[in-house]
């Protein structure tokens, strides 16, 4: 504080000369963030030392500077500030020390994010400004955008990239009053490239997540997401430069090891690099595709058990109901989903209002949690033909496909059309009415289906999927999809064949009491045994 005071008295000796002076010199105190230390911070006696002989530099310019010209005076201002500004950053950033005073923790959940529960993964191509926008309509109180390659991102050479993945031209991307609150994910392997690529987005977003969850293949090759997790130093060193340098909190987003107590030391790390919120993402690197089974929630609970900033829960989530049981197995801060919510953008819908067991189950009710999905597709499209940012043609298609799956799959000719439809990337907004068109007719099929069903509540026509044993709607609301398992497959044939086995062997039973001398009437009176039943479906453990 002795120095700034200093520096600032002697620009306050030079606006005798010029306001203009005055005005340059104003600005350059001004850009000296260095200064901005609010915080305690214990400096060692060899730092102490080092900002003397700053102090001694700035003196010897205010002397020069003394008998020189205006513009001289201007100059050697501008880079007395420049030094200690530089000096002042590499001692700040070698103690380890954010550069800029900013919430952390429980303070920037709360203060900042407004402590939210209802958490929209970062997905890749799906979580864009457009899905962001219908998603916070439908109970969504905070997003992340879609992991951005920190590399390509800097690139000045691929600038078409940085403008598809986070416009900050036309003003939408991370508007305080319509995107927000807001937090961009990037893949890195180099601190160096994923702090310029955080700086460049630190003023449009409330934090900066890495992402330390991504199973793919192209993450293996490009060596980011879920294949550094075996490379704790780079990690550390990762989050800890965003932590010193950025303006903005850092989080990060991770996948579990094999057992709690690796997981549980990861998360640490996290904690220790300056990942003031952390997501812990309760599947291993290699459970991807097929093999997605189920997320481990005693893992997310040991996680949040062992640090002190926030946690956010991620996996299972494909129902309201799911999100109060995760709530309550993992003590998590928030539920974050990703595929959940493609498939019902209004996952999040109504789920804080207090209802009893059978209002629950009422048809307004239920379709407050699951809309008609023909509904919410032109309700997406109507808000990408209203954006001035332009939404990539991939993230148009992928999202109608798993917004309207329940109904694609039993209308066959409008899957093939919609999958069909060619748009010039130029003239979206022009061209979206192909998929207008195709979404109407869908709203019209399904209004039909829905006029057959009347007079039969919602809650009669639900039923079971045999092998996963997860609930399934009416074909004309938006909802979940979960790819079973293999196990859950293998499991479900085993037990169809033993039901089939069982059947033949009952049929065997009667042709010989048949030929015993048994009348047809009274074998077919005869009780029919366990083998004789339907298989039960197999379940999916909680």
């Amino acid at each position: 504080m002795y120095l700034e005071r200093r520096l600032l008295s002697c620009l306050s000796f030079y606006s005798t000369f010029s306001t203009n002076c005055v005005a340059t010199a104003h600005n350059e105190s001004q850009n000296y963030d260095a200064f901005n230390t609010s915080q305690t911070v214990i400096i060692e006696c060899e730092s102490v030392r080092r900002l003397r002989v700053e102090r001694r530099n700035v003196c010897h310019f205010w002397l020069t500077a003394g008998s020189s010209s205006l513009t001289s005076t201007i100059s050697l201002l501008s880079s007395a500030i420049r030094a200690v500004r530089a000096s002042f950053k590499s001692l700040m950033s070698a103690e380890g020390v954010p550069l800029h005073s900013k919430p952390s923790g429980y303070q920037f959940y709360r203060e900042v994010l407004g402590s939210p529960k209802y958490v929209v993964a970062p997905m890749v191509d799906q979580s864009e400004l457009a899905w962001r926008k219908l998603s916070r309509k439908y109970g969504a109180q905070l997003i992340y955008t879609p992991m951005i390659n920190a590399k390509m991102f800097v690139d000045e050479t691929n600038k078409s990239y940085r403008q598809a993945n986070f416009d900050m031209i036309n003003g939408e991307e991370g508007d305080s009053a319509t995107d927000r609150p807001l937090i961009v994910q990037f893949c890195a392997n180099d601190p160096d490239q994923l702090l310029k690529s955080a700086l460049a987005v630190e003023k449009h977003c409330d934090a900066v997540d890495l992402n330390l969850g991504c199973p793919q293949e192209i993450a293996k090759r490009g060596r980011y997401g879920s294949f550094l997790q075996d490379d704790w130093d780079l990690i550390y060193k990762l989050i800890n430069t965003l932590h010193i340098n950025l303006s903005i909190p850092v989080t990060a987003k991770f996948r579990c090891f094999p057992t709690i107590e690796k997981t549980v030391e990861y998360a640490k790390l996290l904690e220790r690099a300056g990942a003031q919120i952390i997501t812990c993402h309760g599947r291993l690197r290699e459970q991807r595709g097929q093999n997605t089974g189920l997320a481990d929630w005693t893992k997310i609970r040991a996680v949040k058990e062992a640090v002190s900033v926030p946690v956010f829960a991620n996996g299972n989530i494909l129902y309201q109901s799911d999100i109060i049981d995760c709530l309550n197995a993992t003590g998590a801060d928030a539920v974050m989903s990703a595929e959940g919510q493609l498939y019902n953008a209004a996952l999040f819908a109504g789920i804080d209002r207090p209802l009893s067991i059978d209002e629950y189950d009422l048809d307004e009710n239920i379709l407050i949690r699951h809309p008609r999905h023909a509904d919410l597709a032109l309700e997406y499209l109507e808000i990408v033909r209203n954006l001035k940012t332009t939404t990539t043609l991939s993230a148009v298609k992928g999202h109608l496909f798993k917004i309207m799956r329940p109904g694609l799959i039993r209308e066959t000719d409008l899957r093939e059309k919609l999958g069909k439809v060619k748009i010039h990337p130029k003239r979206m907004k022009e061209d979206i009415v192909e998929y207008i068109s195709v979404c109407q007719e869908m709203k019209s099929r399904m209004e039909r289906d829905e006029k057959a069903a009347e007079g039969k509540p919602l809650r009669d026509l639900i039923t079971i999927e045999p092998i996963t044993g997860i609930k399934v709607m009416p074909h004309w609301l938006a909802q979940p999809y979960f790819r079973p398992s293999p196990e859950q497959k293998k499991a479900f044939a085993a037990a169809a064949q033993a039901t089939e086995n069982g059947d033949s062997i009952m049929q065997s039973s009667t042709k010989r009491t048949l030929s015993d001398g048994a009348t047809s009437e009274e074998a077919t009176k005869r009780p029919r045994t366990e083998s004789d039943g339907v298989a039960e479906p197999i379940l999916s453990p909680a």
